[in-house]
């Protein structure tokens, strides 16, 4: 197999553990027991844990990296609404898939892409650092909201039994979204 070809099998098989067994779980010792390696083995790709779990996180967030960017006749609110779904969606796929991402920092096609998105927020008639700071703000927000989805999920005590209502995930990511873009509408520049 050529070098390209294992690493992709390591990062797979990496995120294949990691829906079983969580972030906590993940050991090189155990990804190489699944792999069917030794553990220095691993090293050949990946130095430290850390490295393994950057290139998790950036396999985990493929479908996203890979959504269409908007178009200059696209409408910014149904855009900016869409790419925000898209990314809670990504980060769900992957069990701790927030955790995951969090801390983690955009590659340079990553760069590219965000400032394609701002760039369009921009000719769409909003302010610069207004566009900058709405989608910092509605990344932190989706990571923060998926975040407590996931430990409520994985949680052993249900919210109920200590006297605190259940809470609809997606209903509430879906008013603090449309909160920050009534805040970023207020924003833009008259036409």
């Amino acid at each position: 197999m050529s070098k390209k070809l294992i690493r992709e099998t390591v990062i797979a098989e990496a995120l294949d553990l990691l829906d079983e067994v969580g972030l906590d779980g993940i050991t090189t010792r155990q990804l190489a027991k699944r792999i069917g390696v030794e553990q220095p083995s691993l090293y050949w790709h990946f130095r430290k844990k850390d490295e393994l779990l950057a290139a998790m996180a950036e396999a985990a967030m493929a479908p996203h990296a890979t959504a269409p960017l908007p178009m200059a006749a696209d409408d910014w609110r149904g855009w900016f609404l869409d790419n925000t779904r898209s990314f809670r969606r990504t980060l769900l796929m992957r069990r701790d898939g927030a955790r995951l991402h969090a801390g983690t920092y955009p590659g340079a096609p990553d760069v590219e892409r965000i400032t394609h998105k701002i760039a369009f927020l921009v000719a769409c008639g909003l302010p610069e650092q207004d566009a900058k700071m709405a989608m910092l703000a509605a990344s932190r927000f989706t990571v923060g909201s998926v975040l407590e989805e996931q430990a409520a999920s994985s949680s052993a005590a249900p919210s109920e039994l200590i006297g605190i209502p259940q809470i609809d995930h997606e209903t509430a990511f879906e008013e603090g979204l449309a909160l920050i873009l009534d805040g970023l509408a207020a924003r833009k520049r008259p036409a």
